[in-house]
């Protein structure tokens, strides 16, 4: 690129808030901002996020993060979207205006709506990849239709809009005038044929849902629309990449070759493997999601994933008080009874894969009269490992391949015990990229890669890891395993 020096500005939209990221035009971070959301929890347990605030908080941080990184807001060539997946947003298209919350994907209030479709659901999951959960869209959609009598009368009138926070922002963000999504977000809405990549019309009828109100979907990499960031620009830029969020961790971490594999921490987690350009399904309760759409080409994933890995240790403080801050659980961990075997299941509102129980409640076991303070942390923040352990040896199990490495992302990827237990309890090596923010670098990325600011060959080389080596005995593992899952088993007994 000739003349002034050009930016992509990436956004990070998640469960807990929302990240605005400037990368220069060598793909390095050079600021970001961040707004937090409410978690809108009623006595039902439901989980509501207000879209209204996340698409001013996204506003927010743009404009934030230019003003931060000391650019010229002209000097922005492109942007990027990652975003939470199967949080489900139901809007007017005419007015613009949501007529409910948010349908937050922890959210377990279509649990009943999903079980009518019992019937079904080997069809649902040759046809989609995914195991029947009210976990996805395609529950919370019908559900919506079923309980909010406005979504009836806009869909009788062509106006009602449904889909997940990256079709709400783009829709935003352009004006109205783009409403699309990409094949990412569209694979995890359980309405989408990963086999011939369109909306499946006997899904969509199952369901009560019309084609009409869902999003077009379109390669990963595309032009989704042009924006001005609610009038902060002055010239219009393309929206040039978006990537469900753990899709973009996929990508920031240059999982781009069949077999790697990564985990991202956040409220939860997901575990992803490349498994390339051929469908495969899961025997063990994983699901097949769509990487991404780019070049023109698709390409495929295992996933397995978890509601609350993060979100235990925000438990921790915010309603427990075990903690001040996050960071305390580092040294409580490491100065508990290493003895102790207290394990905690954290099914606050069910278990996702690979047992898919959204009636779940959690547990500690294992508790004796020496259990205190420091040995309850610590099983909190060893069941984060436990259950991405999980996955991996699910993973590991379908793919046919011997796993060495993953590559870690997330908040509490900064917790050196949490990283060195996880390397010991999964026996691999555990790869951390100094760059926290890897959802939102891989819209970065995929957004600059579209808009010919980067070459695909070379940006990826700025990524530097810090690595945890397994250190624990074949037999230690297997004890400590072992306990965790009769722990879980409890968990899926107890009613």
């Amino acid at each position: 690129m000739e003349g002034k020096k050009k930016y992509i500005l990436a956004v990070d939209q998640s469960t807990q808030g929302t990240k605005g990221l400037i990368f220069d035009d060598k793909g390095r971070l050079v600021a970001r901002a961040d707004r937090l959301h409410r978690q809108i929890i009623d006595d039902r347990g439901y989980v509501e996020h207000d879209p209204i605030e996340i698409l001013y908080n996204t506003y927010a941080v743009c404009t934030d993060v230019v003003r931060k990184a000391g650019i010229e807001p002209g000097s922005i060539l492109a942007m990027g979207i990652s975003n939470q997946r199967e949080t489900t947003v139901a809007w007017d298209k005419k007015t613009g205006h949501p007529i409910m919350n948010a349908i937050v994907w922890q959210c377990s209030r279509a649990a009943g709506t999903a079980e009518k479709h019992r019937d079904e659901a080997e069809d649902i999951r040759r046809k989609t990849g995914m195991i029947l959960s009210p976990y996805f869209p395609a529950a919370k959609m019908q559900w919506i239709m079923e309980h909010v009598p406005e979504a009836t009368r806009l869909q009788e009138n062509g106006s009602l809009a449904m889909g997940t926070i990256d079709a709400w922002l783009v829709f935003n963000l352009t004006g109205g005038k783009s409403f699309k999504t990409d094949y990412s977000n569209a694979s995890r809405t359980q309405l989408f044929n990963i086999h011939n990549l369109e909306w499946d019309e006997g899904l969509l009828k199952s369901f009560g849902i019309s084609s009409k109100v869902l999003p077009e979907v379109v390669m990963s990499d595309s032009v989704f629309g042009m924006t001005t960031i609610n009038g902060f620009l002055s010239d219009p830029i393309p929206i040039c990449g978006v990537l469900g969020d753990s899709h973009g961790a996929l990508f920031g971490q240059n999982c781009r070759k069949e077999g790697q594999l990564k985990a991202t921490y956040g409220t939860g987690s997901s575990v992803m493997m490349n498994i390339g350009r051929s469908i495969k399904l899961s025997d063990n309760g994983l699901v097949t999601s769509l990487a991404w759409g780019r070049n023109g080409k698709v390409e495929y994933v295992f996933e397995g994933n978890l509601n609350y890995t993060g979100a235990v240790i925000t438990w921790l403080k915010d309603e427990v008080g075990l903690i001040t801050e996050p960071a305390d659980t580092k040294e409580l961990a490491q100065s508990a009874n290493k003895e102790d075997r207290t394990y905690f299941v954290p099914a606050f509102t069910g278990l996702g894969s690979p047992y898919w129980d959204p009636d779940a409640t959690g547990m500690f076991t294992g508790i004796t009269r020496t259990t205190g303070k420091k040995e309850l942390v610590k099983a909190c923040v060893e069941c984060i490992a436990y259950q991405i352990t999980d996955l991996i040896n699910l993973i590991r199990a379908d793919a046919g391949l011997t796993i060495s490495s993953i590559r870690v992302d997330g908040g509490p990827t900064a917790n050196e015990y949490l990283m060195q237990f996880q390397s010991d309890i999964a026996d691999c090596k555990v790869q951390i990229p100094k760059l926290r923010e890897l959802s939102g670098m891989g819209a970065a990325y995929m957004a600059g890669i579209s808009a010919g600011l980067f070459d695909e060959e070379n940006i990826f080389d700025c990524i530097e890891y810090t690595e945890y080596l397994p250190a624990m005995q074949d037999e230690a593992r297997e004890q400590l395993i072992s306990g965790w899952k009769d722990a879980v088993k409890q968990v899926l007994t107890y009613r």
